[in-house]
Formats: C-alpha cells, sequence, structure tokens
C-alpha cells in the first residue's frame, strides 16, 4: 500500500513538473493568451445575460403584479377581491357580503361559496328588466349600427368576436395583443351575445386613451365616427354613440382641451347623431340597480348605487336628479380581457356609471331594429314616456313598454329620420 502511494506520489510530482515546463515555455504564451480571452468572453456573456434574464425578469414581474393571486385574510362590503384568495376566509363571509364584491374567474374562494360567486357570475349577465324576453321575440338590435369611444380592446373576445365593424385607434398607441378594463366591459353590455342589451347590433368602435385626461382624443373619435357616417348609405348609417366617460363639464377629470369635446358633441348632434356620455350637461343617465334574483321585476329596481346615499331615506331620497332615465350598472357581469386570448369576465357589485350608457345605447337599437324611421330624438321621447316612476317621480327605463311603443309610434320616410 505504501509503495503504491509512493508510486502515485512520483507519477503527481511528474504532472507537475511538466505543466510548470509547458506554461514556463515561451512557445506556449499565445495559447495562454487565447484562453484567457476566450474565457473572458465566456465570463462576460454569462454575466450579459444574467443582467438580460433579471430586466426581462423585473419587466414581468411588474406587468403581471396586477394580476398575481394575493392572500387577503379579511373583507367588506363592495371591495375589489379581483386576483384574490378568499380561501383563509369563512366567519366573515355570506352570501350577503358577497353579492356586493367586485371579483372575477380568478378569485378562489372558500369551497363552500364557490358555488353562489358562480351563480352570481351567471346570474350578473342578465341584462333584466325583461330585455331577454325581447331577445326571445328576435328583437336583437340586427341591422343597427352604433358606436363606442372607449379604451382599446381585443376583438376576440366570444361576447363580441365578429361584432366590431370597425375599429380604429385615435391615439392608445397600445400593442395589438393588449386590452383593456373598460373597453372590453361597455361593448360587451352593449353588444354581447350573452351580457348585452343588443346582442346582434354592429359596433364602429374607436379606442381613445382617456388616462391622458386630454379631451382632444374623445373629440377626434367622435369626428372620426361623423366622417365615417357621411359615407355609409341610408340604411346602414350609426345611430348612436356610446360614451362611458366625461369628457369635459363640472366634475370632469378630464384636464386639457375639454371644449374640443363639446364642439364636436355639437357636430355629432347637427349631424343627427345621437350621443350619450357621462358629462353632467348632456347625459341622460343615471344609475339604478335591480334584484339580482328578480332582474325582471322593474318594482324591485332601486335608483342610485348599492350601499349609496341614494337608498338611505328612500322614497325621501337625496341628490334626486328627475330630468335622468336611471338605467341598471351594478350586480352585473361583463366580459373581462387584458391579453388576447385570455377571455373571462368580472362581476361587479357596484358598478359605475359608464356600465348604464351602453345599455341604454342597446336598448335604442331595439327601438330602430323595429322602426329604423324614428329619429333619434323620438326615440329619447319615448324612453321618457314609457319610463317606470318611481313615487318621488325618478323614471326607471323600462324597455318592454318602451318597445310596444315603439311599435305603434306613426310611422315616417326614413330619409327624414336623419
Amino acid at each position: 500500500m505504501f509503495k503504491k502511494y509512493l508510486h502515485n506520489l512520483n507519477l503527481s510530482n511528474k504532472v507537475k513538473s511538466i505543466s510548470s515546463i509547458r506554461l514556463s515555455n515561451p512557445n506556449n504564451k499565445p495559447k495562454r493568451i487565447r484562453m484567457k480571452k476566450t474565457i473572458f468572453t465566456i465570463l462576460l456573456s454569462i454575466l450579459l445575460s444574467i443582467l438580460l434574464i433579471s430586466v426581462l425578469y423585473k419587466n414581468i414581474k411588474k406587468r403581471n403584479n396586477l394580476f398575481s393571486i394575493k392572500k387577503v385574510s379579511s373583507v367588506s362590503n363592495y371591495q375589489d377581491v379581483r386576483w384574490k384568495n378568499l380561501r383563509k376566509i369563512t366567519s366573515q363571509l355570506d352570501s350577503s357580503i358577497i353579492k356586493t364584491l367586485t371579483f372575477n374567474e380568478k378569485t378562489i374562494w372558500p369551497r363552500k361559496y364557490k358555488s353562489y360567486a358562480t351563480h352570481l357570475l351567471s346570474a350578473g349577465k342578465n341584462s333584466g328588466l325583461e330585455i331577454r324576453n325581447l331577445h326571445k321575440q328576435g328583437i336583437t338590435g340586427k341591422g343597427v349600427n352604433v358606436a363606442i369611444i372607449d379604451q382599446n380592446i381585443c376583438l376576440d373576445h366570444p361576447e363580441y368576436i365578429g361584432k366590431i365593424k370597425e375599429y380604429h385607434d385615435v391615439g392608445c398607441e397600445q400593442p395589438p395583443d393588449k386590452s383593456s378594463m373598460h373597453g372590453p366591459a361597455v361593448a360587451s353590455l352593449l353588444v354581447g351575445d350573452s351580457i348585452g342589451t343588443a346582442p346582434d347590433a354592429k359596433i364602429y368602435f374607436v379606442a381613445a386613451p382617456s388616462w391622458t385626461k386630454d379631451a382632444k382624443y374623445y373629440a377626434d373619435a367622435l369626428t372620426w365616427i361623423i366622417d365615417k357616417n357621411k359615407t355609409l348609405p341610408i340604411d346602414e348609417k350609426i345611430r348612436a354613440v356610446s360614451v362611458s366617460a366625461e369628457p369635459s363639464g363640472s366634475g370632469t377629470t378630464f384636464t386639457k382641451n375639454t371644449s374640443l369635446w363639446d364642439s364636436a358633441y355639437s357636430n355629432a348632434i347637427k349631424s343627427g347623431l345621437i350621443v350619450l356620455d357621462c358629462t353632467k350637461n348632456n347625459s341622460i343617465t343615471f344609475p339604478c340597480y335591480y334584484d339580482i334574483e328578480n332582474p325582471d321585476s322593474i318594482s324591485k329596481c332601486l335608483p342610485g348605487y348599492p350601499g349609496s346615499t341614494y337608498e338611505v331615506g328612500y322614497p325621501g331620497i337625496t341628490n334626486v336628479n328627475l330630468n335622468r332615465i336611471y338605467v341598471p350598472n351594478s350586480l352585473r357581469t361583463v366580459a373581462e380581457e387584458y391579453t388576447k386570448g385570455e377571455c373571462s369576465y368580472t362581476y361587479w357589485g357596484r358598478g359605475g356609471l359608464s356600465w348604464a350608457v351602453p345599455y341604454l345605447v342597446g336598448t335604442l337599437a331595439l327601438g330602430w331594429q323595429l322602426r329604423p324611421d324614428i329619429s333619434g330624438q323620438e326615440m329619447i321621447k319615448l324612453l321618457y314616456s314609457t319610463s317606470y316612476s318611481k313615487e318621488n317621480g325618478m323614471k326607471i327605463i323600462q324597455p318592454k313598454l318602451f318597445i310596444d311603443s315603439v311599435r305603434v309610434y306613426p310611422s315616417r320616410l326614413i330619409n327624414n329620420a336623419l
């Protein structure tokens, strides 16, 4: 054993001796330099690759941060729990609280509440107020063209695929595979297969960047619609424009070029278009909400937002506006798509006024399907005259009675309608 050790030691010393001779040999210097350069290049490439991966990871993490599932330990009424894990919450939750929340299909529920949340997502697709009964009669907005000005969308969501007649962007400058929260929602509330008031109407969709707070984009969008309408045959005209924004007027969040919107709005009205927005000076809508378990009952439809001061002391209600049509906007499910192909749904326990505008435009489209000869202003008058009056005079939209009145309205030539 000892001899073997000496033998190995002797071989090791010989190897070291040979290596020393090779390294000290001047003829090996170019090889050593090339080897060092190669090693340096490899190390530099590895370092750059690590840095690139790190940057990409941070960007992806930042982009997806909104959509990562976050655990929560408590929940309160009207809370937004999209992309939240509520599995640990048991004592706080019940059906009355869940009904008020905003959630999507990514929300994780305790097992015993999952079925109720799924039920709400399905029930919230119903427009209510007997809209679905009108659809069963074939009154779906077929043959009617309308327009929407809103944030960018992708065109492949099952709710409205094939229903966007033309898509035009006036400045969103977003990647073509990226969508928004707002755009898919309003499109589905107007023409969605299972959500919309007018599922067979067609849309001219103009994408505008509301986040810039510059009303010029909305004015440009409306001007584009006016110009587009001039090129369309009489029976293919755009009848109404849904604008779920407040580009001018008192209380607007827009900070630039609000007068441009006012000018474009005036031009649109003169051209014969109906433009429904959320401005205090032009809007005709106010919010209301139905009983989600009995959505066709107009007597159970209440004005305002759930849980808001509108309910306090009803019928001695505060902030009443008797010149508006109250339109359902809460306890509704809308289309969701942030990245092309990733189509889903969101339920809103308390929606905004934005959700009421496309509902109203869709109802008008139902009327125009039956009577394209009736002008926009005449249709608006019929909405008011057929509305359901609450105890203090607030008017809630009543689609069935509206359609009944449209059927018997005195006829006139289409050429006089626009």
